[in-house]
């Protein structure tokens, strides 16, 4: 008679072989503490059924516990309150007022004339709540309303020496 060939390990029987060989390893080596006495062995290093951080994860959740680890929500969320500026203030503000800077909870807005400076400084206290409803509580406390370049003075034919300008109403 011929004796009964023996399952070759391979597939699922060679995973849990695998298994139970590497947790007799860490149970036999972690098994006696300093003194001699018996501790308890510490949980097996290999994957179990449930996830753990050594499995894929999802982006989302990668990049928004690495935004939190640095400490860049806040920043974040400006940058995104500038690339959707017209959505928050609407299309007539955002096509003659755009955000330059956020430093500090000072929002520094630039308008391309005079009036639209005066209205929007008008309309600071509103824009105020909106934004801090989109960013958080206090995250924006002052806007600070800039009005437009105006030309130097320093060259050209109306440039006189140590003259201030021409006094006109350029901001």
């Amino acid at each position: 008679m011929t004796e009964p060939e023996e399952p070759t390990p391979d597939g699922l029987d060679f995973a849990r072989a695998q298994a139970r060989a590497v947790s007799r390893l860490q149970v036999t080596s972690r098994a006696r503490g300093r003194r001699g006495r018996r501790r308890r062995a510490a949980p097996a290093e290999a994957s179990g059924a449930h996830p753990d951080d050594r499995d894929p994860q999802l982006l989302d959740n990668v990049l928004g516990r690495l935004v939190t680890e640095h400490g860049w929500t806040v920043d974040l969320k400006v940058h995104g309150v500038f690339g959707r500026w017209a959505e928050l203030v609407g299309d007539d503000i955002a096509t003659h007022c755009t955000p330059e800077s956020f430093a500090e909870g000072r929002l520094s807005v630039r308008t391309d004339s005079t009036a639209w400076a005066t209205q929007l400084r008008l309309l600071a206290p509103t824009l105020l709540k909106r934004l801090n409803t989109e960013l958080g509580h206090d995250t924006v406390t002052f806007i600070e309303v800039l009005g437009p370049h105006g030309p130097t003075w320093k060259k050209g034919p109306r440039s006189v020496r140590d003259g201030r300008g021409p006094r006109d109403t350029y901001g």
